[in-house]
């Protein structure tokens, strides 16, 4: 069964950054993943993807700030956020891209982002 795990996340000043991480296992690539991140008393949104490894996507609001890269040798995705704003707080997770919900979640992790 898969199983996601996401980390790295923590409290910073605006214009911070963190690096997030996703270690999944049971499955056989992460080359097919995304990010996505949900404030209170919101739904969860898609914020970047990888796809068959290679293409990369971002919401608008995060292109140019963040960048989603993978290691296949460990099964771990990670997202590099540069330039962090107040809006970008929430519990970011990782999952199938498009179907935020086809795996079973992980824990997430918690951003901060203080003005």
């Amino acid at each position: 069964q898969v199983q996601l795990v996401e980390s790295g996340g923590g409290s910073v000043q605006a214009g911070g950054s963190l690096r997030l991480s996703c270690a999944a296992s049971g499955m056989s690539s992460i080359d097919h993943m995304a990010w996505y991140r949900q404030a209170p008393g919101n739904q969860r949104e898609w914020v970047a993807e990888v796809r068959s490894g290679v293409r990369m996507h971002y919401r608008e609001a995060v292109k140019g700030r963040f960048t989603i890269s993978i290691d296949n040798a460990k099964n771990i995705m990670y997202l590099q956020m540069n330039n962090l704003k107040p809006e970008d707080t929430g519990v970011y997770y990782c999952n199938y891209p498009d179907i935020p919900y086809l795996y079973p979640s992980g824990p997430g992790t918690q951003v901060i982002v203080s003005p």
